[in-house]
C-alpha cells in the first residue's frame, strides 16, 4: 500500500509541475508498478487493450473525418448565427448542446462529435480553441447526469438499488438532479474560463509566419477576375477531342488551367469529384467542366462557337488540386529563361498561374515572360507535387508547408456522407434495439470515413489521433487495480465513511460525494461507482435513511470529476487539441467539483428526502 500511494503522489506531483510530458509521467508511474511487483505485465497493459481507448482512436478519426469534409464548420456557421457574435452566448450553446447530446450517448462520443466543431466555432470567433474546450469536456459530464443512460455510474447505482429490492430509477429520474448541475456548472465555468482559459489570439499567430490562405491567394492574384468555368454539353463541338488538338493558345490565347468531372448518386447525397490538370492528351468527355483563364471576353467567345454552358461560380473549390507560391533564388538556373521552357509542366506536372514582380502581378502572355531573380511564382498541381517541388530543387523556395496547407482543405463534396455515417453510429449509441456494441459501431463509422473518401488518404486519419492522450489513459487506468490490490481505495473509502456516519445524515451524503469524487481521480469512474455503491447502501441502512440520496451522491462523484485531465476520457480527449496543462484542470475543475458538491448536498435531500 505505501509505494503504491508513493507511486500516485510522485504522479500527482509530476503532473502538475508540467516539466514531463503527461503521457511520459503516466507510463513511469506504470512501469514502476510493474518493477514494485504490485501488477503484473497482463494487468498494467490491460489499459492498451480497454474498449474506451479503441473507442477514443475510432472517435479520433470520426472527430478527424468530420473536421476534413467541412462538416463541422457548417454546423458551426449556424451556432455562430445563434450566438450573434457574443462570446457568452456562444459558450453557454456549446455547454446546452453538449450536455443535451451527452444524455443520450457516451460522454466520450459527445465530445468526439462536438470537438471539431467547438475547434472551428473557436477559429471563427477569433479565439483560442481552449477558451471552449475544457467546458465542452466537463459538459459532456454534466449531460451525463440527465438521463438513465447518460453514464455508466447512473446505471450502477440502479444496480444496486434493484439488487436490494427498491422500486427501480426511471430514464428521467436524473432530469431535476441534470438540470441542477447543468444550470451551477454554466454559473460556475462562465467566469473561471474567462480567468484562466480566456486568450486571444496573439498577434504573432495572424502574421505571415502562418503563411496565406488558399481563399487568401486567389483574391491577392485576382484569380476570379481572370477565371471562368464552363460545362461540356452533349452538343459541344469541343467534346471528346483532346487539349491538343483544341490548340487554345494559339487560337484564342487561353488556357485549361483544370479539367473535373462530378457525378452524384440517385439520393443525391453521395458527391463524388475528379480532378486533373489539362494536359496535351487529356481527352474533353460530356458533363466535364473545364476551368479557363485568361481574358474573359474572348472565353464567351470560344464558349459561344463552341456550345458550352458557363457555370455560375468561380469557385476553385480545392480538393486534390491545390496552389502555392515558391520564390526563386538569386542564383537559380531559370533566371532569364523564358516560364514555357523552365519546365515545370514537364517535369512536375505543374502550371503556374501567375507571377508577381515586386508590387505587380504579371497574368498575361506568361509563357513568353522572361523569370527574374526574386520572382514568386503562383504555382497550381496535385499536393504531392507541390511538396516535391519542395523536395527536389534549390533554385526555389517553397513558401508555406503545403502538406499542412494540403489537410486544411475540406472535402466537403463528402460532407452528407460523412454526416450519414456519424449519425448511424450515433443510433447505435443511443437505440437498445440495434445488436451492435459502442465500440464496434465506432470502429466501423472510422473504417467508412476511410474508405468513403472522407479523408485524402489512410495518412491523413491517422495525423488525427491524439496518441498522447490515448496513452495517457491507457496507462493511467491499471492504477485503479493496483488500488484495489492493495487495498488502498477500501481503506480509504470504509474509514472516511464509517468516521462520517456517527454524525448527520447530511454530513454522511458529503462525505460520500468527496470521497468518491476523490477517488475518481485515480480510478475510472464506474470502478468507483462499483465499489461506493454497496459502501453507501450499507451506511444508508446502518444509519436508518433512504439509500436513494446516498447513492445519487455516488454517481455525482463519480461522474462530476474535473480536476485531472486522466479522471475521465472526455477531460482527455480536449487537453492536447486546448493546450492545457495538469494545473488548468485543477484551476478549472476543483471549484466547479467542490461547488457541485456542497450544493448537491443540500439539494439531493430536497429531491428524495432521507
Amino acid at each position: 500500500m505505501t509505494i503504491t500511494l508513493i507511486i500516485i503522489i510522485t504522479t500527482i506531483v509530476l503532473f502538475v509541475t508540467s516539466k514531463i510530458r503527461a503521457d511520459i509521467v503516466a507510463l513511469c508511474a506504470l512501469t514502476s508498478l510493474i518493477i514494485s511487483g504490485i501488477l503484473t505485465p497482463g494487468e498494467a497493459l490491460y489499459g492498451f487493450s480497454s474498449t474506451v481507448v479503441i473507442m477514443m482512436v475510432g472517435l479520433f478519426v470520426v472527430s478527424g473525418a468530420i473536421l476534413q469534409t467541412g462538416l463541422a464548420k457548417a454546423v458551426s456557421q449556424r451556432i455562430m448565427k445563434l450566438a450573434s457574435g457574443s462570446d457568452t452566448k456562444l459558450f453557454i450553446l456549446v455547454v446546452i448542446v453538449t450536455a443535451t447530446i451527452g444524455a443520450f450517448i457516451s460522454n466520450t462520443g459527445t465530445v468526439a462529435l462536438m470537438m471539431p466543431i467547438v475547434v472551428s466555432m473557436a477559429t471563427q470567433a477569433g479565439i483560442r480553441p481552449g477558451r471552449l474546450l475544457m467546458p465542452l469536456a466537463f459538459a459532456s459530464s454534466l449531460g451525463g447526469m440527465l438521463t438513465l443512460i447518460g453514464t455508466p455510474p447512473n446505471l450502477v447505482i440502479q444496480d444496486s438499488l434493484t439488487g436490494a429490492g427498491y422500486a427501480p430509477l426511471k430514464f428521467f429520474s436524473f432530469l431535476p438532479v441534470g438540470l441542477i448541475c447543468l444550470a451551477v456548472g454554466i454559473i460556475v465555468m462562465l467566469p473561471l474560463s474567462k480567468l484562466f482559459l480566456y486568450k486571444k489570439k496573439k498577434e504573432k499567430d495572424k502574421t505571415p509566419n502562418s503563411h496565406k490562405s488558399l481563399e487568401e491567394l486567389v483574391k491577392e492574384y485576382r484569380l476570379e477576375s481572370t477565371l471562368r468555368r464552363y460545362k461540356i454539353k452533349s452538343s459541344s463541338a469541343v467534346r471528346g477531342k483532346t487539349v491538343a488538338e483544341l490548340n487554345l493558345r494559339r487560337i484564342y490565347g487561353l488556357s485549361i488551367l483544370e479539367i473535373r468531372s462530378e457525378s452524384t448518386d440517385r439520393s443525391g447525397l453521395i458527391r463524388n469529384v475528379r480532378q486533373s490538370l489539362a494536359g496535351p492528351d487529356s481527352i474533353l468527355n460530356e458533363g466535364d467542366i473545364i476551368y479557363l483563364t485568361g481574358d474573359t471576353t474572348i472565353m464567351d467567345k470560344f464558349a459561344k462557337d463552341n456550345n458550352l454552358k458557363r457555370l455560375d461560380s468561380n469557385n476553385m473549390d480545392f480538393y486534390d488540386i491545390g496552389i502555392a507560391e515558391i520564390v526563386l533564388m538569386p542564383m537559380a538556373k531559370l533566371i532569364g529563361s523564358r516560364l514555357k521552357n523552365s519546365g515545370f509542366r514537364e517535369r512536375y506536372d505543374i502550371n503556374v498561374l501567375g507571377i508577381k514582380r515586386g508590387e505587380s502581378y504579371i497574368q498575361s502572355d506568361l509563357p513568353d515572360e522572361k523569370l527574374q531573380s526574386g520572382d514568386v511564382l503562383l504555382v497550381q498541381g496535385k499536393w504531392s507535387n507541390i511538396s516535391k517541388l519542395d523536395d527536389q530543387e534549390t533554385d526555389w523556395v517553397v513558401l508555406g508547408q503545403p502538406e499542412e496547407q494540403a489537410s486544411k482543405v475540406t472535402l466537403n463534396h463528402k460532407a452528407p456522407l460523412a454526416a450519414i455515417i456519424m449519425l448511424a453510429m450515433v443510433a447505435t449509441m443511443v437505440f437498445d434495439f440495434i445488436p451492435i456494441d459502442p465500440v464496434t459501431a465506432v470502429m466501423a463509422a472510422g473504417l467508412l470515413m476511410i474508405l468513403t473518401g472522407c479523408f485524402r488518404n489512410v495518412e491523413a486519419a491517422y495525423k488525427t489521433i491524439n496518441w498522447e492522450s490515448i496513452v495517457l489513459i491507457a496507462a493511467m487506468m491499471p492504477m485503479s487495480v493496483a488500488l484495489e490490490k492493495t487495498g488502498t481505495s477500501a481503506v480509504i473509502s470504509h474509514s472516511l465513511v464509517s468516521s462520517l456516519g456517527s454524525m448527520s445524515p447530511t454530513i454522511l451524503l458529503a462525505g460520500i460525494y468527496f470521497t468518491t469524487s476523490l477517488l475518481t481521480m485515480f480510478i475510472s469512474n464506474t470502478a468507483t461507482a462499483v465499489l461506493m455503491s454497496p459502501i453507501a447502501m450499507t451506511a444508508s441502512l446502518e444509519i436508518g435513511v433512504s439509500p436513494y440520496p446516498m447513492l445519487f451522491a455516488v454517481t455525482l462523484g463519480a461522474s462530476m470529476c474535473f480536476a485531472s485531465p486522466f479522471s475521465t476520457p472526455p477531460n482527455a480527449l480536449v487537453m492536447h487539441a486546448g493546450e492545457y496543462t495538469f494545473t488548468d484542470y485543477v484551476k478549472m475543475g476543483l471549484p466547479l467539483q467542490i461547488v457541485i458538491g456542497i450544493a448537491m448536498t443540500f439539494i439531493l435531500p430536497l429531491l428524495f428526502p432521507f
